[in-house]
C-alpha cells in the first residue's frame, strides 16, 4: 500500500556516466539496465539478425559482459564425481563467437558442495572487467582477479566461507580501490570490501539484523547522497547504506523479507528495491538519513506486481516491474501509483534492458518482448528463441547479447 509521497520533482532525471559506456558489469556500466544509446534490433529469431550462436561448455546463469571487443562469463563444468563441478571464467570474441581462453578458476568437491535450486546454477554472478582485469565471484566458493589477456590468476580469495542456501547468486561491484558484494548465509550475513589489487578483505560489516530466514543474494548498488558515495546493499530483513570506503553504516531500513534477488535503483535522491520472497514489497527510500531510518525515510511502499527476481527498471519518472508471473507494471516513481499492468507471459528471472526508446524482457522460456515506455502498454516484437533464459542480457556497441541454457547469442541488425 502507499504510505506517503515524494516530496521530489515529478521528472526524475539520472545522474550516471555516458550511455556509450562498456557493459562492464550485471546491468551494464551504469548498473541500472541503461544502453541508451545502443540501437539494438527489436526482432530476431534463431536465424534472423543473429551473427552468431555459440555453445558453451558447463551450465551458469552468470550474465555476459563485453569490453574491448571480448564478451566475459563464467560456468560450471561437471566433473567425474556426484556434484563436482570445475567452476571456470570465459572469455569469448565478440564479432566471432570464438573462444579466446577457458580457465579454471575453481573446483568444487561433490562431496561437500551444498545443493542448489532447480532454477539456480553453480555460476551465477556475472562477472566485472576494471582496464586489464576481469574479477569472477563464485559466492561461496571464494572469487578471483584474472588477466583479460590470457585468463591467468591475478590473486584468489577463499578465506570467506560460509555455508548457502540454494547456491550462489550476488554479483559483485567495483568502487575506486574495492570489489564489494554481499555473503547471506545461515551462519554469516555481511558486506565484504575486498582490495581489489590484492584481493584481501579491507573491510567486513555485519548486517545485524538477526532474520528468520538470513540467506539471500543480492547485488550492492552505488550511489552519491550530497556529494557523498554510498553501496546499498541490502539482505534479508534489512537494507543498509555503507560507506565503500570503510564500511561504515551510514543507514539502514528494516522490512520482511528474504531470498533477496533484485538488484536496486537509484533516482533523485531515492533508492527502489524489492524485498523478495514471499511477499515482494517495492520500497522507495530516501538515502539521505542516519541510523535506522525505518519509520522516518520510507516514502511509499507497494505490493502489487513486485519482482522476486527481475530487477526494476527506471525511464524518465516511471519504473517498470516484471513480476515472476509475467505480469508487467508500470508505477508513477513519485507517488508509487499504478499508471498501467500487462500479461507479458508466464515466468520471468532476467532483469529488462532500456536502449534507444525500447524496453527489452526475457522470458524464462526464451521469449523475448520489446516495447515502447510510455502511458499505456506499446508492444513492438515478441521473439521466440525456443531455449529456457534464466540470464539478464548483455549489450555490446548496437549487439544485445543473449545467453541461453546451452548458447550464447550476438544479435544485431542485419
Amino acid at each position: 500500500m502507499l504510505r506517503f509521497a515524494l516530496a521530489i520533482p515529478t521528472v526524475l532525471a539520472f545522474t550516471m556516466a555516458t550511455s556509450a559506456a562498456e557493459w562492464s558489469q550485471f546491468r551494464g556500466a551504469t548498473g541500472d539496465g541503461h544502453a541508451d544509446a545502443a540501437k539494438l534490433p527489436t526482432e530476431w529469431d534463431k536465424t534472423k539478425n543473429v551473427t552468431w550462436r555459440k555453445e558453451l561448455p558447463g551450465n551458469g546463469w552468470s550474465s555476459p559482459v563485453a569490453v574491448g571487443g571480448k564478451i566475459y562469463l563464467t560456468t560450471a563444468v561437471p566433473g567425474e564425481g556426484k556434484g563436482d563441478y570445475s567452476l571456470r571464467a570465459l572469455c569469448v570474441g565478440a564479432k566471432t563467437g570464438e573462444v579466446v581462453w577457458d580457465v579454471e578458476v575453481f573446483k568444487q568437491d561433490g562431496k561437500t558442495a551444498p545443493k542448489i535450486h532447480s532454477k539456480n546454477s553453480h555460476a551465477s554472478p556475472t562477472p566485472l572487467v576494471d582496464g586489464d582485469t576481469v574479477f569472477v565471484h563464485f559466492g561461496h566458493m571464494g572469487t578471483a582477479c584474472l588477466k583479460t589477456k590470457d585468463g591467468s590468476k591475478v590473486w584468489t580469495q577463499e578465506t570467506l566461507k560460509y555455508t548457502p542456501v540454494h547456491g550462489n547468486g550476488g554479483s559483485p561491484v567495483l568502487v575506486d580501490d574495492k570489489i564489494i558484494f554481499c555473503i547471506d548465509g545461515p551462519e554469516k550475513q555481511a558486506v565484504i570490501g575486498l582490495d581489489k589489487k590484492t584481493g584481501k578483505v579491507a573491510w567486513q560489516t555485519p548486517r545485524k539484523a538477526n532474520p528468520k530466514k538470513p540467506f539471500s543474494f543480492a547485488t550492492p548498488l552505488l550511489i552519491t547522497v550530497n556529494g557523498q558515495e554510498q553501496i546499498v546493499a541490502q539482505g534479508s530483513d534489512v537494507v543498509m547504506g555503507l560507506n565503500p570506503k570503510s564500511g561504515e553504516e551510514i543507514w539502514r531500513v528494516k522490512y520482511n523479507g528474504y531470498s533477496v534477488v533484485p538488484k536496486p535503483i537509484f533516482a533523485n535522491g531515492v533508492v527502489y528495491l524489492s524485498t523478495g520472497y514471499d511477499n515482494p514489497v517495492l520500497y522507495a527510500i530516501k538515502a539521505d538519513g542516519k541510523g535506522d531510518v525505518t519509520e522516518t525515510h520510507v516514502a511509499w511502499t507497494i505490493k502489487k506486481g513486485v519482482p522476486r527476481n527481475a530487477s526494476p527498471l527506471l525511464v524518465g519518472d516511471a519504473i517498470y516491474l516484471v513480476a515472476d508471473n509475467g505480469l508487467v507494471t508500470c508505477i508513477d516513481a513519485k507517488t508509487g501509483a499504478e499508471r498501467w499492468n500487462e500479461q507479458v507471459g508466464k515466468a520471468y528471472s532476467s532483469s529488462p534492458v532500456f536502449a534507444n526508446g525500447h524496453v527489452y524482457l526475457l522470458a524464462e522460456d526464451g521469449t523475448a518482448t520489446v516495447f515502447k515506455p510510455g502511458s499505456s502498454y506499446d508492444p513492438v516484437a515478441t521473439n521466440k528463441m525456443g531455449e529456457r533464459a534464466l540470464a539478464s542480457y548483455g549489450v555490446d556497441g548496437d549487439a544485445l547479447l543473449l545467453r541461453t541454457e546451452k548458447a550464447l547469442y550476438r544479435i544485431e541488425k542485419k
